[in-house]
């Protein structure tokens, strides 16, 4: 199994209470498809993987994979920092129907490449041989990295290891991988902000995008996409500039009072991505602690990327208007839309 050129989204997780939101989940992953996403990451760390109990994860990839079946591509994030574990879920990925698996870099303890290689991805992808296996590399979260020379070899000995999803922010990483990997293989950014580069530097030619900003714009970013895979860089480059703004969603930093002076807060993802999910009236949930709310500079910030979006091309959320049945131009400037999304002061 060869993994698509195309758009793909890293869902959410919508909760209702303690719980996973099983009607929401159903709700968001029709929203996509119908939208024109090549895919759907379920359970990656943008649907809050590290906070579910394996069950709750189980369930979400066969949901995921019932409902993508013949109509997109379903990709289970099957990682872990425990080879067994990973081996565990991506056994139950495959037996439900997904496509391919996702493993991030095992994080924390911390793995060398050699070893990632070795005692990790290769063991996967030598008992599912059917089955596409995607590294995913995010140096910035996981503290280790898979290195294109272990790729490259990954590559040569497996078919099935094809394609990376790549975070590392770093160009010369990825040039090396198209390097290491060649012509046939396939590289997915895996950072929305750079999947424009990405796709246009020739040393690099990323064929699409593993997102997070797909949760509320399937459409305009798939679009963005097609656009590229095309070359028609003009068209893509309308749509970047109407969609940029959100990109920063990802990473949502702000300046905050503290008793002992001014702090510097982090709303890392999925908080920001499912702070404007909750604003725009879509299932969501909030975040499972640890993660919380936004800062109330945090919020401010998600607030005027969404108004700015909407501003300059209210195209962009329309899909989110007629799925779910509601204003966004409402929600945008309504206060209530906002209650309880931030906490009220950085010391309470």
């Amino acid at each position: 199994m060869k993994i698509k050129a195309g758009c793909y989204t890293a869902l959410a997780t919508p909760f209702a209470g303690d719980a996973v939101d099983a009607e929401g989940l159903d709700r968001l992953i029709e929203f996509q498809i119908q939208n024109g996403i090549t895919g759907i990451l379920a359970v990656g760390t943008t649907g809050e993987s590290p906070t579910l109990s394996w069950e709750e994860h189980n369930t979400i990839v066969e949901a995921v994979a019932k409902k993508a079946k013949g109509r997109c591509l379903c990709i289970a994030g099957t990682g872990s920092n425990n080879t067994a574990e990973a081996l565990a879920a991506t056994r139950h990925a495959v037996a439900v129907g997904a496509e391919g698996v996702l493993l991030v870099d095992p994080y924390y303890n911390g793995p060398s490449s050699l070893e990632i290689r070795r005692e990790y991805v290769a063991p996967i992808a030598e008992a599912f041989p059917d089955t596409a296996v995607i590294p995913y590399v995010i140096p910035g979260r996981t503290g280790c990295q898979l290195l294109p020379e272990d790729l490259g070899l990954l590559h040569r000995r497996y078919p099935n290891v094809s394609t990376v999803k790549e975070a590392t922010a770093n160009p010369a990483n990825m040039r090396r991988t198209r390097a290491c990997c060649g012509d046939d293989f396939t590289i997915l950014s895996g950072d929305d902000g750079m999947t424009f580069q990405m796709m246009t530097d020739p040393e690099i030619r990323a064929a699409g995008v593993i997102s997070v900003v797909t949760n509320v714009a399937p459409a305009a970013v798939a679009d963005m996409v097609r656009h590229l895979s095309e070359g028609q860089k003009d068209k893509a480059q309308k749509i970047l500039s109407d969609i940029e703004p959100l990109f920063s969603l990802v990473t949502v930093k702000s300046r905050e009072n503290s008793p002992f002076g001014e702090v510097e807060c982090r709303a890392r993802n999925p908080v920001g991505i499912k702070t404007l999910m909750a604003i725009l009236g879509m299932p969501c949930g909030g975040c499972r602690r640890p993660l919380g709310k936004m800062s109330a500079g945090g919020l401010a910030k998600v607030v005027d990327a969404a108004r700015t979006v909407h501003s300059r091309n209210p195209a962009v959320f329309a899909p989110v208007a007629e799925f779910f049945g509601v204003d966004v131009t409402e929600r945008l400037e309504s206060l209530e839309s906002l209650a309880g999304l931030a906490y009220e002061q950085y010391e309470s």
